[in-house]
């Protein structure tokens, strides 16, 4: 297990279950728990807590808001913001859970609920794990899959985010680049 750590990065106790923490001399059950414990309060003090309204004026917002939840997954984890006409978010949503180095998104489930609430933008966000923020060819053939979709509902497909180690990608920013958007 010492291998896995450096000086400055402790983020693998994480990973590690409480039965793998009480073989580490010095440490029993209680200590492991609580080890456990300031770990889950350490990510959740990561993840913003909005008082305000939430305006979304371009990508650097979306990666501004997910980029400390999603760069230490180690599975590859979907989102959905969901926003009205004027750029604020009124939900966000867990769309999917998947590997290291895949997730399975469903159009079906991220249309669901934009059509029950009458949203009229949506943005799509997940994370690479491999902390390389570059779309692969299925994200990109998903991205063009759900601007297809959302053009025949009427709902403004405004990006698809991807989050590396520190850095993000948006696939609108590249399809566009390219000429096919």
């Amino acid at each position: 297990m010492g291998n896995k750590c450096n000086n400055n990065d402790i983020t693998f106790l994480e990973e590690l279950t409480i039965q793998e923490l009480i073989k580490i001399k010095g440490i029993g059950r209680v200590k492991a728990i609580q080890i456990k414990a300031v770990c889950e309060l350490a990510k959740r003090i990561g993840k913003p807590i909005y008082k305000d309204k939430i305006i979304i004026k371009g990508s650097e917002d979306i990666a501004e808001i997910f980029m400390q939840e999603l760069r230490n997954e180690k599975r590859e984890v979907a989102k959905l913001v969901i926003l009205n006409n004027k750029n604020v978010v009124i939900k966000i949503k867990d769309i999917s859970f998947g590997g290291q180095n895949f997730v399975m998104i469903d159009p079906k489930e991220i249309f669901s609920d934009v059509i029950k609430m009458q949203a009229q933008r949506i943005i799509l966000i997940h994370n690479h794990p491999s902390g390389d923020s570059n779309p692969s060819k299925e994200d990109i053939i998903l991205t063009e899959r759900i601007y297809e979709a959302s053009k025949l509902l009427g709902i403004s497909f405004l990006d698809h985010i991807i989050i590396g180690n520190d850095n993000y990608e948006s696939i609108f920013a590249i399809m566009r680049r390219k000429g096919l958007f």
